[in-house]
């Protein structure tokens, strides 16, 4: 066990207890007001421990904090995580649990309940035998993902204001609600966060990092029918139902997630809710090329005009909103910021994995918006699971690399 064992394992476990599950479709900011008593948490612990201008946006739920610069030159960076947890799974209330020096047996969760974690489904679990391991007790969600993130930001935080002697720049801090639901940060007030430049945490999988992420957005497909009764129906039904079928038969039947990987996107039917009268349909798309994303999106034009030929004009309709961009084309611009990632991950002893990211994280929009955010994983395994689990060693080493980073930017000129 090193220095920040204790710390990070004890500051994991005081906030997965917290329920922070965002929530799908909500119009208020952020989706759930639970997410507050976390934020409202770190804001206390973040003044304690003596970090400055903490701030906690009430209305928009995004906490910040400062960490001055304690000797001359260095480049400021910062460090943002979120703090909400994802929707696949109960949220809470989360009992944790720690599981000492992993004997690399199937990990009895509940036993009232009879809930295995068994290496046979996780191979992974064979990567920690002889680790501690925080997972739950089976009936929720760990929310390792992210306050794993949190907790190694805050220990890092801590490992400043405790050391003063400790040469830095500015560290720029901030913890976001929402990003499990497409919040990706949107309220981040970038005039108020210390840095140009930033690093997310976020991710399973030790040592790896990411620059480039999917292109995605949401598809919501509306199709109207005629109902009459069934018995005269002749001629004059239009099932929505069925037409939606139809729709959804010309996707790419392969394109889909279980059949994809890599650099492969594919479409995704999230849900489909309907009657005769009117059906809709929800999907999203993904890719990480640019130009056979914008083909994806067309396609689906394309299939409603195609049935629209078959059914009365404007029996489909199709509306797509955007939700984030891949930070490739951002990050490209600043690669000074993966060969330090890359660096520091290194230095502290860990093969740096680079892999491009399925998925999005807060710094594909905040890199859009002009702040350039490449991601660090956090480390936790099977997240959005009930068998979600965080080899808390794994929270210590994302500590030492933070700080090896610092060290790296400490060298930089602004």
């Amino acid at each position: 066990m090193g220095v920040f064992y204790d710390s990070v394992r004890e500051r994991f476990l005081r906030y997965a207890r917290i329920d922070t599950q965002s929530a799908s479709g909500a119009a208020e900011t952020p989706s759930t007001s639970k997410q507050f008593d976390l934020a409202r948490l770190l804001r206390d612990e973040l003044i304690a421990i003596g970090v400055s201008d903490v701030w906690l946006d009430e209305e928009h739920c995004v906490v910040y904090g400062v960490i001055p610069s304690n000797t001359e030159g260095g480049m400021p960076i910062g460090y943002v995580a979120h703090m909400d947890t994802a929707t696949e799974a109960p949220g809470g209330p989360v009992i944790p649990q720690v599981i000492e020096n992993y004997d690399g047996n199937d990990i009895l969760l509940n036993k009232e309940k009879d809930i295995w974690m068994r290496r046979a489904d996780f191979p992974n679990l064979g990567l920690y035998v002889g680790e501690d391991l925080i997972c739950t007790d089976g009936t929720t969600l760990l929310g390792g993902d992210d306050k794993a993130s949190i907790a190694s930001i805050m220990t890092m935080a801590e490992f400043y204001t405790s050391n003063p002697e400790v040469g830095h720049g500015t560290i720029a801090l901030a913890f976001t609600p929402d990003e499990e639901v497409g919040g990706l940060a949107k309220d981040l007030d970038l005039n108020r966060f210390a840095s140009g430049i930033a690093y997310t945490l976020d991710g399973d999988h030790l040592g790896y990092y990411e620059y480039e992420t999917f292109n995605a957005s949401q598809a919501d497909i509306t199709i109207r029918g005629r109902a009459v009764h069934p018995g005269t129906a002749k001629g004059i039904m239009i099932n929505s139902i069925d037409v939606a079928n139809e729709f959804i038969s010309s996707l790419p039947y392969f394109e889909k997630p279980q059949y994809t990987d890599g650099r492969e996107g594919f479409f995704y039917v999230m849900w489909i809710s309907g009657r005769c009268e009117e059906t809709s349909i929800r999907l999203i798309i993904r890719d990480h090329d640019a130009v056979q994303f914008r083909n994806r999106e067309h396609y689906l034009y394309l299939i409603a005009e195609e049935l629209n030929k078959r059914y009365p004009d404007g029996t489909v309709a199709v509306a797509i909103t955007e939700q984030y961009r891949s930070m490739k084309e951002v990050i490209d611009t600043v690669p000074f910021m993966v060969d330090n990632l890359k660096k520091a991950i290194s230095d502290c002893g860990i093969k740096p994995v680079c892999i491009p990211f399925r998925g999005g994280t807060d710094g594909s929009a905040l890199s859009q918006r002009g702040l350039p955010c490449p991601n660090l994983s956090a480390g936790y395994e099977n997240a959005h699971s009930r068998f979600e689990y965080v080899p808390i060693v794994n929270m210590e080493k994302n500590v030492e690399i933070l700080i090896r980073l610092n060290e790296l930017y400490l060298a930089m000129n602004d």
